[in-house]
């Protein structure tokens, strides 16, 4: 029967191990691998032609602000579902807390709506 302690053991022993072979990866990396950097391969390239035209991002910064909080106000949705699933044990504390957290997303919803983080154009 294993103790408490043992198991302990296997993951620390995971732990160095991983970290062992990380250190040792690198290192053969830095000994064996050539390296001789150049002007011409340091440029831009991409399907076989240099970059002529300069780099034109494909997504505003807005798509990238609206995304996050879209993930942000999602994960909601992992925080009420097992609270609806246990609603009957938890009772009045259970509601008041749900209550405090839904108050608390709508106020960071309010705010992101005021500051405009939500318009497209």
């Amino acid at each position: 029967m294993q103790t408490y302690g043992e198991n302990w053991v296997v993951v620390l022993f995971m732990i160095v191990t991983a970290a062992f072979m990380g250190i040792l990866l690198l290192t053969l990396n830095q000994i064996a691998a050539p390296s001789r950097p150049s002007a011409v391969k340091s440029m831009p390239y991409e399907s076989g032609v240099p970059d002529v035209d300069p780099v034109v991002p494909r997504y505003t910064p807005r798509f990238y602000v609206i995304a996050m909080l879209f993930v942000i106000f999602d994960l909601e949705v992992v925080f009420i579902y097992p609270w609806a699933v246990s609603f009957d044990y938890l009772g009045l504390f259970g509601f008041v807390d749900m209550a405090i957290f839904l108050g608390l997303l709508m106020i960071g919803y309010v705010y992101a709506w005021k500051k405009g983080a939500l318009e497209w154009v």
